[in-house]
């Protein structure tokens, strides 16, 4: 990826969490010996732990490995080319996006293959799309297409264009109450056979996501999530059936952070007679969390035993960083963390530890008791256990649920070693 441009530009002395001080280009960020608990940082601040970033990387491969599978993590959780650049290099086959603003962020550090997992839809982004397609013929793309109306859109534009290289298009499949896609196999064969008759376009494989799909119980989950990628399975068998995909290998995708393990089982297990390529789509294993994806790999490891022969499991990558402003009162604490900082549309973020200035050695951990039960625009609200040792200016930890919502609120999140020596500067593109 072409990372000098930003590495090379400035981070502004505004932006939150920089210290006080004049603003320094980007790479120097891990050069300035700053270190979290000798408070040459202000509060809140995002950081994300290298031990934990490096160790997901790993159990991702061995994941991939072992079921034979590619994955095409998806940008927009950390929207942070740097780190895209660590995707790809540890194997990911491409960058997934869902808008062309996060299209358009991948293309401009040399990101060379990506796939919008949504529709394509008015003329300013489909002729962006096509304009990229035109300046680069290396440029791997792909939309989603879900109605004829799709279909006939991308197609009208492109003919109006004068495009010489097929559109990539994938057809989504859905499910009753969901979001967007195909509901019945013959509403899909109906959206295949527009795709495969236009000329401007290449019917290349079938989609999904399965990530939101909840029940009432784990297992009832996971059996609709089952019942789901059969359907596609089911879809891309109808179209392989009537010949209605471009040359080449089929794309098999879906799998966001949750049932990945399935998405893999299923499809690998498609039985098309072409080559299929399967392609995962989770993009918040990179940091993980310290609540819902740590739920969902619980359930993960429970659906596949194998698992645990891959090493420890996931791990959470991302804390935030408060001060203790306040105790109004007996059983509770104000921290200087709101919703502007952190995640709070799965779960309200997690009380971990706790750092003295001056007389601890290491972060302690805070045990039970500590909960966030509020939080306002620059406020959190801990409840506190009667034996509580928290007083005003002692700094917290919180794990977050939720990394995608934690990520767009910060422009910039240190990268720290395990003494939390800050050793990089990661920028984000919301």
């Amino acid at each position: 990826m072409r990372l000098d441009g930003l590495l090379s530009s400035p981070v502004d002395p505004t932006t939150k969490g920089w210290p006080a001080g004049p603003g320094l280009p980007l790479r120097d960020v891990g050069r300035q010996g700053w270190n979290l608990l000798r408070g040459d940082l202000p509060l809140p601040v995002a950081l994300i732990k290298a031990s934990a970033l490096s160790h997901n990387s790993r159990w991702m491969r061995r994941f991939l490995d072992h079921f034979g599978v590619a994955i095409c993590p998806h940008g927009k959780t950390t929207m942070a080319p740097q780190l895209f650049a660590r995707q790809l290099a540890d194997g990911a086959w491409g960058i997934t996006v869902a808008t062309v603003q996060q299209l358009r962020v991948c293309r401009r550090f040399g990101v060379q293959r990506v796939v919008l997992a949504n529709q394509l839809v008015g003329r300013q982004a489909i002729c962006e799309v096509l304009t990229e397609l035109r300046a680069d013929p290396v440029f791997w793309f792909a939309c989603l297409v879900d109605s004829q109306e799709t279909v006939e859109q991308l197609a009208a534009e492109a003919r109006s264009f004068g495009h010489d290289r097929s559109l990539q298009v994938l057809l989504e499949g859905g499910y009753p109450g969901g979001r967007t896609g195909c509901r019945t196999v013959e509403q899909a064969l109906a959206v295949a056979r527009a795709a495969a008759a236009a000329p401007e376009l290449a019917l290349i494989g079938v989609e999904g996501f399965e990530g939101l799909i909840a029940r009432p119980t784990p297992a009832e989950t996971a059996a609709t999530v089952e019942a789901f990628l059969a359907f596609l399975v089911e879809v891309a068998r109808a179209c392989a059936a009537q010949d209605l995909f471009a040359p080449g290998r089929i794309l098999l995708s879906a799998g966001g952070s949750a049932f990945f393990d399935q998405v893999a089982r299923a499809f690998r297990a498609a039985g098309l007679e072409r080559e299929v390529e399967v392609v995962l789509r989770s993009g918040c294993y990179l940091t993980h969390d310290s609540k819902m994806y740590r739920q969902f790999f619980d359930q993960l490891r429970d659906r596949g035993p194998e698992i645990d022969s891959f090493g420890d499991g996931l791990q959470a990558a991302l804390e935030l960083w408060a001060y203790v402003q306040s105790t109004p009162e007996p059983g509770l604490a104000i921290a200087t963390l709101g919703k502007r900082d952190v995640s709070f549309d799965a779960h309200m973020p997690v009380p971990e530890q706790w750092f003295r200035p001056g007389v601890h050695a290491r972060p302690q951990p805070l045990g039970a008791g500590f909960e966030v039960v509020g939080l306002n625009d620059q406020h959190a609200h801990l409840a506190l256990p009667d034996d509580s040792p928290l007083r005003v200016g002692d700094m917290l930890s919180f794990g977050i649920s939720h990394p995608c919502t934690t990520f767009d609120k910060w422009q910039l999140l240190y990268v720290v070693d395990g003494d939390y020596r800050v050793i990089e500067g990661i920028r984000t593109f919301f």
